[in-house]
């Protein structure tokens, strides 16, 4: 049955397959809206590359049913650039730290920062990483990416 998805301000139709009524949103965003900034990782939600914000907090969408979404907001990494096309103040920050090696993480950390950021304007060194404690990384860029938010913390409280 067709459900019709908010993802990045616009409106989507959706209308899953057969045997697909609880395709999980991951699948939907990369899958049949063509945005790929989640990534799919482990599958279970415990490594946080396929973070997004739903109604302004981070959510793991491999594990929440697409069709549950309906009357509420999904951003993305996509969305989270302004409507002229200008990046976001945390992805300014994470490129201007260098703070991704193999970046597949990076999208989930960047939305989890977002939903702290939008909780705590100025967090301390101690909320950003236990806002992304649950975010893995291998690369081991974990101190790039707390100077980032740090950074962008800071723009944006400007």
């Amino acid at each position: 049955m067709a459900f019709t998805l908010n993802v990045n301000g616009a409106p989507h139709v959706i209308e899953p397959g057969e045997g697909e009524e609880d395709i999980p949103l991951l699948y939907v965003l990369r899958d049949h809206l063509r945005l790929n900034g989640a990534k799919y990782g482990c599958g279970v939600g415990q490594c946080g590359a396929c973070t997004v914000l739903r109604d302004g907090a981070p959510v793991r969408s491999c594990l929440v049913p697409a069709a549950s979404l309906q009357g509420r907001e999904v951003t993305t990494l996509e969305g989270l650039r302004a409507p002229e096309g200008t990046l976001h103040a945390l992805q300014k920050a994470f490129l201007a730290e260098q703070a991704g090696q193999c970046a597949y993480c990076i999208p989930g950390m960047i939305l989890s920062a977002a939903g702290l950021l939008r909780q705590k304007r100025s967090p301390t060194e101690a909320d950003i990483r236990t806002a992304l404690d649950a975010n893995l990384c291998r690369c081991g860029s974990h101190n790039r990416i707390v100077r980032a938010v740090q950074r962008a913390a800071a723009e944006l409280a400007e």
